[in-house]
Parts: structure tokens; sequence; C-alpha cells
């Protein structure tokens, strides 16, 4: 495929993977919040989504490319194998350095054990501090969708499209319900319904940024595709161990957060198989 070829496709499919965010979001304005229940089963329904997606449109394309590019299947098992350790270790660095809140677990990052710092000049102590939290909930956020945009920007890279469009279409359905848990948490900290869904649906958008710097790299370097799909399948690896799953553990309600994961997870294998 021609450089704009895959450009265009992995940042228009990228795009279709982010817009699921803002579309998951629209219930916030008729329904301000969910059951712990449902909100376990939603995020590990997403959850095993995005495992499957990086098992079957990343991990093993990306094995089949390493081959096809002259590599034995032991050296191809081992380019993916670092690749994606490198993947996860990145995105390890960049929740370890960057400062970021989660909804259940959290501040984390650089300092995240002392107190929040004085508020700034010219602003109450509440409404700094509610500041301060949004932008940490907005770093971390983007944290979680940038890989996922990666991985939908360099499937497109590959020559077979039903998977690459699998992947992003799998990607939009497990944005939606991770939408509305985002907007659903901000009004939960008191914002208001239309800033709490705008801010959900400019989070998912941080994924076409992600899909237009794996297709380029993809186009510009096409030797590199096997370490691209291996390096965006290790950051969602790391996002759904290191993130996710440990979300839904954490309100007891185990059976519905491996259910929801099995789930999702034979979800993905459907839309591969059959897309």
């Amino acid at each position: 495929m021609e450089v704009s070829e895959i450009v265009l496709r992995g940042g228009l499919g990228s795009l279709l993977a982010g817009m699921g965010t803002g579309l998951g979001a629209l219930p916030i304005f008729f329904l301000r919040r969910m059951s712990p229940a449902v909100e376990t089963t939603l995020l590990s329904l997403a959850a095993g989504i995005m495992l499957a997606a990086a098992a079957f449109s990343l991990l093993i394309p990306g094995l089949e490319a390493a081959e096809m590019r002259g590599y034995g299947s032991r050296v191809a098992t081992l380019i993916i194998a670092a690749a994606v350790l490198a993947g996860g270790g990145f995105f390890w660095l960049a929740h370890h350095f960057l400062p970021h809140e989660h909804f259940v677990k959290g501040r984390e990052g650089p300092e995240s054990g002392s107190a929040p710092p004085a508020p700034a000049a010219g602003l109450a102590g509440p409404d700094a501090t509610t500041i301060r939290r949004l932008w940490l909930f907005i770093v971390a956020i983007c944290l979680h969708n940038f890989p996922e945009g990666l991985a939908v920007g360099a499937g497109f890279g590959q020559d077979d499209l039903g998977a690459s469009i699998a992947l992003a279409l799998g990607i939009a359905i497990q944005n939606m319900p991770e939408g509305f848990i985002v907007a659903a948490a901000l009004v939960a900290l008191g914002y208001g319904v239309r800033l709490s869904f705008w801010l959900a649906l400019l989070t998912g958008l941080i994924e076409p940024v992600g899909g237009l710097v794996g297709a380029a790299a993809v186009a510009l370097v096409q030797p590199a595709l096997p370490w691209a799909l291996g390096l965006a399948a290790g950051a969602m690896i790391f996002v759904v161990a290191g993130e996710m799953i440990p979300e839904t553990h954490r309100k007891g309600f185990e059976s519905r957060a491996t259910i929801g994961l099995l789930c999702g997870f034979a979800l993905m294998l459907m839309l591969d198989g059959l897309i």
C-alpha cells in the first residue's frame, strides 16, 4: 500500500475507535450513575476485548509479518516477544513518571504519596483541588487511550484489511462502556453533565493521535511493521493488566469481572473471525 493510504486508513480507523468513547458517554444525559456491579461487568468486558485484540489482531499478524520478511519462526517469535516487552515497558515508564489519578486507585506517578500542592494564587482551595484532579484524570485517560490508537494505526499497516477493521471496531466497542464510566465518574466528582460528556469525548480523541503515529511509523518504515504490532500489543496488555483488571476486582464482584472478561474476549474473537 502507498504511504498516504496507510496513514489515511490508520487515522480514520483510530478516529472511529475513539468516537466510541463519546458514543458511550451519551447516556450520561439520561442516566447519571451506574451500579458498581454493572460498572465492573462493562469494564471487564472492555478488558476482554482488548486482550483478544492484542492476541488475534496484533500478535498473530505481527508474527506472520516477521516471517514474511524472511525471519525464521524462532527469530520472529523473539522479535515479537521483545517488542511486547518494550511496549509494556515504555508505558510503565510513562505511568511511573507522569503524575495521574485513577477513579478508584487514586493518584500515581511522582510524589503520589505526598500531600497535594498548595492552591494556585487567585483560586479558592476547593476549586484549585478540583481543577488539579480534573487534569490528573485527563492525563490518566490519555495514557490509557493512546496505546489503543497506536494499535489501530499500526494494525492498518498490514495487508489484511478485514483484521484491521475488526481491530478498530473491537476497540470502538470496548470504548463505549469506558466512555460512560469516565463521564459518570466526572459527574460524581461534581462536574456538570455537559462538561463531563465533552471531556469523555475529548479523551477518546487522543486515539487518532496514536493512530497517526502508529500508521506513519509503519508506512514510512515497512520493515518496522512486526515491531509496531508487537509494541502496540505490549502497550495494550499493560493497560489491561495494570489498569483495567485491578479496577474490576476492587468492588467485590470478581465472578462478574471474570465472566465479563471472557465474554469480551469471545466477542473480539468472533469479530476477528467473521469480518
